[in-house]
C-alpha cells in the first residue's frame, strides 16, 4: 500500500480551494474537500490510476480529474504517492504549479 504525502502547495491549493467554496457555502466547501480527499486517498492502492500529466513525459507524473480539478502527483520510487498541486481546469497549469 502507498504512502500518500501532502505537498505545503497542494495543502495551500486545497485550503483556497476552500475558502473560495466556503464564501457561498461552508457546507459544500466541506463535502467538496472531503470528496477530493476520498478521491486521493484512492491512490493508497492504485497509485498508477491517473493518467499521465499531458505537459509533461515524465512517467511517474500524473494526475487524477476531479470535477473542473486537476490534481498531479508523483509517484517515488518507494512508491509513495506525493500530491504536488490541485489546479483548476481553467488555470496555467506551469504558473499555479510554481505559486
Amino acid at each position: 500500500m502507498a504512502k500518500i504525502i501532502w505537498t505545503e502547495r497542494a495543502v495551500r491549493h486545497l485550503e483556497g480551494i476552500y475558502e473560495y467554496i466556503a464564501r457561498d457555502s461552508k457546507v459544500y466547501a466541506i463535502n467538496f474537500i472531503n470528496s477530493l480527499i476520498k478521491i486521493v486517498e484512492e491512490l493508497e492502492l492504485v497509485p498508477y490510476m491517473g493518467r499521465s500529466v499531458p505537459e509533461f513525459k515524465e512517467y511517474n507524473l500524473r494526475e487524477i480529474l476531479f470535477k473542473n480539478y486537476r490534481i498531479v502527483y508523483r509517484i517515488s520510487q518507494s512508491g509513495d504517492v506525493e500530491i504536488i498541486g490541485i489546479i483548476h481546469g481553467s488555470r496555467d497549469f506551469s504558473r499555479a504549479l510554481d505559486e
